[in-house]
């Protein structure tokens, strides 16, 4: 039993690896002192049990710095503290629970400034440059915002990002600005403390005019060129020098790393090609001109950035159209020929493609159409008729478009062809029409699909045949059948002998009893031969 609090609110303070345990205490505070406890979570030794926490034994305030304490910042740590008087201790406070990592904010970062020509110039060092146990392994990562204002009441507050080493200009020349620096990891979405303010004032600027002036950068089709202005009127010659960006990023002085452009060095022209440095579009350079006269004097132009994508510029493509009976082709060459594989590697592109009528008495609009790949068709075109083609080059990554490729123009055909082809059409239907209908005609005289039955032919004393085909008279024999009653010698005639002569009959042609009198001498002469 104590009549002694517990510490509440518990809190731990990290300022990169600098760690500062605070709490409150309601209490009395009369010979009350303070000691507090830790564990980690060690999943290799699996040590969790509780140890006095080194620089927190015993304090009569109601904070302590236990920094010698953490040595693994990304385990999991618990805290405990109470309060104790004569040997009388109070019940433990809540458990603290922390990752060092997670709770430690970046430390401000250290500046050096000099003011010189007209500019400032600013170095930065890391957060944790000078201490031995680091929470911030790797300093590259490190990016830095400036906060800058003119030192007086009405002061504009301009915000910059820059690197370890750099120059602030645009600046007005004996004025004094102040200026303070942060670190910040962006891929942690940490931003750390500033650094403590910093105040200098500026020189004028001297203007040599032996430097080189409006340094810029033209690059089309990824071919870079550089461009400056001379101002000096004697004999001046030049070197351009380029460093590889990320050189700018490190803690390091780059300054002696600077090197020349091959093909522009020592030369009077007031333009060079660095394409042959180009050999990445990941990076980015810097460019500047080193102006040197007779008189081994020198000067150094201001800096510029080239970031190679975004630098360049895309080229009008090239085309090519050939038409068919019912088509236009259109063949696109990309920007800068077919070996420019950066150009069609990179930049994704895609085409668009005008077409239109180009006639005087037909002005009609200006069609468009969007394609991916490099060959492209056009439908519906009229017979007889000028088509004119421009493609444009695109890039929705980089929202970058070139200009319009030349006019490229093209007739299509005339309709001769057509209206023969509708012409023979018209004349070969109804020609085959009626040769069908003479050959299914043919067919059926001469192939007929079926046969009439046998007890059909001969039906009524004539044969079946085909109404449509005359055919030549055989000399037939006369019959005719006698209606008087013949003699009991008639009747008695054997069967066999009536069947014989009615085959007989149907052999020899056809019946007839057209002549009475011929048919009556035919029948008697046949009954005295019987």
């Amino acid at each position: 039993q104590t009549n002694l609090k517990s510490p509440q609110d518990i809190q731990v303070y990290a300022v990169n690896t600098n760690f500062t345990l605070r709490w409150n205490y309601t209490g009395s505070y009369t010979n009350v002192t303070f000691s507090a406890e830790y564990r980690s979570e060690d999943f290799e030794t699996n040590e969790t049990e509780w140890k006095e926490l080194p620089g927190c034994q015993k304090v009569t305030h109601t904070e302590c710095d236990f920094s010698s304490a953490i040595t693994k910042y990304y385990d999991t740590h618990h805290v405990r503290i109470r309060a104790e008087r004569r040997g009388e201790v109070s019940p433990w406070s809540c458990i603290f629970e922390m990752i060092p990592y997670f709770i430690a904010q970046i430390g401000p970062p250290g500046i050096e400034l000099q003011s010189t020509n007209g500019v400032i110039k600013i170095k930065v060092s890391p957060p944790e440059a000078n201490q031995v146990r680091k929470m911030w392994i790797a300093h590259v990562r490190f990016k830095y915002n400036l906060v800058i204002w003119e030192n007086s009441s009405n002061a504009e507050f301009r915000s910059l990002s820059i690197f370890p080493t750099d120059i602030i200009d645009d600046l007005a020349p004996d004025t004094t600005y102040c200026l303070k620096v942060q670190a910040t990891l962006p891929l942690d979405l940490q931003e750390g403390l500033f650094s403590p303010i910093r105040c200098v004032k500026t020189t004028h600027k001297v203007n040599d005019l032996l430097c080189a002036t409006n340094v810029s950068v033209l690059a089309l089709n990824m071919r870079f060129h550089l461009h400056w202005n001379n101002r000096y009127k004697q004999r001046v010659s030049y070197n351009v020098q380029y460093l590889i960006g990320y050189l700018k990023k490190l803690h390091d002085d780059y300054s002696v790393k600077w090197l020349n452009v091959p093909g522009c060095e020592n030369i009077t022209d007031t333009q060079c090609n660095f394409s042959s440095i180009i050999t990445a579009t990941s990076g980015f350079y810097y460019l500047r001109v080193q102006a040197m006269s007779e008189y081994n004097k020198s000067c150094l132009s201001k800096e510029v950035k080239v970031d190679p994508l975004i630098t360049n510029e895309i080229g009008p493509p090239g085309i090519k159209v050939d038409i068919s009976d019912v088509l236009l082709h259109i063949q696109i060459s990309p920007p800068g020929g077919s070996e420019s594989e950066v150009m069609r590697d990179h930049y994704d592109l895609s085409y668009r493609v005008l077409y239109w009528k180009n006639s005087l008495n037909n002005e009609e609009e200006i069609k468009m159409k969007e394609i991916k790949q490099t060959i492209g068709t056009v439908s519906d075109l009229t017979p007889s008729t000028l088509y004119c083609v421009k493609v444009q080059a695109f890039s929705e990554v980089y929202n970058k478009s070139s200009r319009y490729s030349e006019e490229e123009c093209i007739k299509t055909p005339g309709a001769t062809f057509v209206t023969a082809l509708i012409a023979v059409l018209l004349v070969a239907t109804p020609l085959i029409f009626a040769l069908y209908q003479v050959y299914s005609k043919i067919k059926y005289v001469f192939f007929p699909s079926c046969q009439p039955p046998l007890n059909i032919e001969g039906f009524g004393g004539q044969l079946f045949h085909s109404p449509y085909l005359s055919t030549t008279e055989e000399p037939i024999e006369n019959c005719s059948i006698i209606e008087t009653v013949i003699t009991e010698e008639v009747n008695q005639i054997d069967f066999k002998d009536y069947k014989h002569s009615k085959q007989s009959s149907r052999d020899s042609g056809n019946y007839s009893n057209d002549d009475d009198t011929s048919g009556t001498k035919v029948s008697e002469e046949t009954l005295e031969k019987e």
